[in-house]
């Protein structure tokens, strides 16, 4: 074989070995979803899976799993290894923390890691990541007043030493929540899921007959910053600064980002950004890493898979004083993603001013996430079924640069919504009506995505204990280019006709119906610009009604739903 042969089929040999991890990982992925307990792992993939190099550097993540899992698990284990060094490691180990500020940003979700041998040779780490129901405290509301409040904290610490389990931690895991037995088989989940990459791991090893993973990594890393560092470069130099309000819980909230790009550099500082919140909206700087980087990635080179590569072609600072963006410890941080999913828009907002051929409207960005609780209360409930459940929805993203906007789309949590057999199995609730809520998709030759219409109550006599935890409903997602804004949020009593906050703690009485409505996203382009034809097919979908056909796109249709084209031009001008 020539020279240039020989190098073609090493590549070729480099890109079999990467796929092969990816495809190691979206088994361990799939491991944890078919063994995990709680319904928001189980249906909804609040989840991460990765593999390592045994400097903590991410080889490959899997595809299911949310970037605030993912892209703070991508730095999570080299924090473990200055805790466990790797010539300290054995077969069978493996380390859990929940610590917001070295895992993924709040006490509610676990990350483990796993020392992976092979012939009894440490070559990489595996490690997992998954959202537990109930870790004790105030719950998962944004209410305590520091993170001592909002439950159990653990430390990086053995879980499984060399293949024992550290019973006295699963106790004590166990005593401290209102869903013992829902936490312990996640706790389970989260180790096989590890143990299934560490077999598949070594397994791939030894079919590629190769006893290291340096060679590939290599690969992995040069090649996905080679290609990020290039799109990067395609923008235009300049500083970009966008300011975002959004509602806040104590006080509205400013978050400002400064966009550096210098040739295939590009920076972000969060300066000037409101100040910590006194309630449990506080976001660590890890977790506004993770999903400013997770929308920067969606625009540059996004067919790269993600990994420490290409990750790494991004910087993110903030204040270290004074920083909603960059909390410190100990700041109540239980609802960091109402702030943290915001952040690809506030990322959008910068490069709209640079490549705006590229940038879709906002969306309604951080889920709609309502954990609800009975028969805990002191005093009610007496008799009542005792659960704790995470009821995860979304609203519509903006729309596109050429595309209409997607509805109740999980981006950018990746969070499924919550299924409502699954979530009527596990609790006494019923959902008396879902479905797309009609005119939330902000007006524009690209029509926003839709929101949705959500009713709920309990089957038995008893109140709901609401943790609110949403956001979008003063401010709603803005259009871009003359594209008109999504439909902000809506949390209601529907028989007292009383609206809730966004935010906090709150009863929903017996024999009440909870309204919430997901907020659409903003439009894209002038709205009169849309064409008719497509206007009327909204209508006759029940995604846009007649009046705002008629007020937003100037559309008039006749009685059969047909375009009217004589007053349609009048009203177009």
């Amino acid at each position: 074989m020539t020279e240039t042969q020989n190098s073609a089929a090493a590549e070729i040999e480099l890109q079999v070995m990467w796929n092969r991890l990816q495809s190691v990982v979206d088994e361990q992925a799939q491991a944890l979803m078919h063994t995990a307990f709680s319904p928001i792992v189980r249906e909804s993939g609040d989840i991460s899976a990765g593999v390592f190099d045994v400097q903590g550097r991410m080889l490959a993540q899997a595809v299911t799993g949310t970037p605030g899992h993912i892209n703070t698990m991508a730095e999570s284990v080299k924090y473990f290894t200055e805790y466990f060094p790797p010539e300290t490691m054995a077969e069978g180990d493996t380390y859990l923390t929940n610590d917001p500020w070295l895992g993924s940003g709040h006490l509610n979700d676990f990350v483990l890691v796993q020392p992976s041998f092979l012939d009894g040779k440490l070559v990489g780490m595996v490690s997992c990541t998954s959202h537990l129901v109930d870790l004790g405290g105030l719950g998962m509301g944004p209410d305590g007043s520091d993170v001592y409040d909002e439950g159990l904290l653990i430390p990086p610490i053995k879980l499984v030493d060399a293949g024992a389990m550290n019973e006295t931690l699963l106790a004590l895991i166990k005593s401290n929540s209102r869903a013992p037995f829902q936490n312990e088989g996640d706790v389970y989940a989260l180790i096989a899921c590890c143990d299934v990459a560490s077999a598949r791991l070594a397994a791939m090893m030894k079919e590629l007959e190769i006893t290291s993973l340096d060679r590939v990594g290599a690969y992995i890393f040069d090649t996905s910053r080679r290609i990020t560092e290039a799109a990067i470069a395609e923008v235009p130099d300049g500083t970009y600064t966008y300011t975002m309000r959004v509602d806040g819980y104590d006080f509205e909230i400013d978050m400002v980002a400064t966009m550096t790009v210098e040739g295939s550099k590009l920076k972000v500082d969060f300066g000037g950004s409101s100040p910590c919140s006194r309630y449990g909206i506080n976001v660590p700087l890890n977790y506004a890493t993770a999903y400013s980087v997770f929308g920067l990635r969606c625009i540059f080179a996004p067919e790269v898979p993600n990994n420490a590569g290409s990750l790494g072609c991004f910087e993110i600072t903030a204040p270290e004083e004074g920083c909603i963006l960059n909390a410190p410890r100990p700041a109540p941080v239980a609802q960091r993603h109402i702030l943290g999913q915001i952040m690809p828009d506030l990322m959008y907002g910068c490069l709209h001013q640079a490549i705006p051929d590229r940038i879709p409207a906002e969306g309604s960005s951080c889920m709609y996430d309502l954990p609800l609780r009975g028969g805990f209360e002191m005093n009610k409930g007496q008799g009542a079924t005792k659960y704790a459940v995470e009821v995860t929805h979304n609203g519509g993203t903006g729309a596109r640069p050429g595309k209409d906007g997607l509805s109740v789309a999980a981006f950018p949590s990746g969070v499924y919504g919550a299924q409502v057999e699954i979530t009527e199995s596990v609790a006494p609730l019923l959902f008396r009506r879902r479905e797309l809520r009609a005119d939330s998709g902000g007006a524009g030759k690209y029509r926003g995505g839709l929101g949705q219409n959500i009713e709920l109550e309990s089957r038995e006599n008893q109140p709901i204990t609401l943790f609110a935890t949403v956001d979008r409903v003063k401010f709603p997602a803005l259009g871009r280019d003359g594209g008109l804004s999504g439909a902000p949020g809506v949390l209601r009593l529907m028989h007292a006709e009383q609206m809730l906050n966004g935010k906090g703690k709150q009863e929903i009485p017996a024999g009440e119906v909870f309204d919430f409505r997901t907020p659409g996203g903003g439009g894209l382009g002038d709205p009169k610009e849309r064409p008719a034809e497509l206007v009327a097919e909204d209508v006759r979908l029940g995604l846009v009604s007649r009046e705002a056909a008629q007020r937003d796109y100037g559309v008039a249709l006749t009685p059969g739903g047909e375009v009217d084209a004589q007053a349609t031009q009048s009203l177009r001008g």
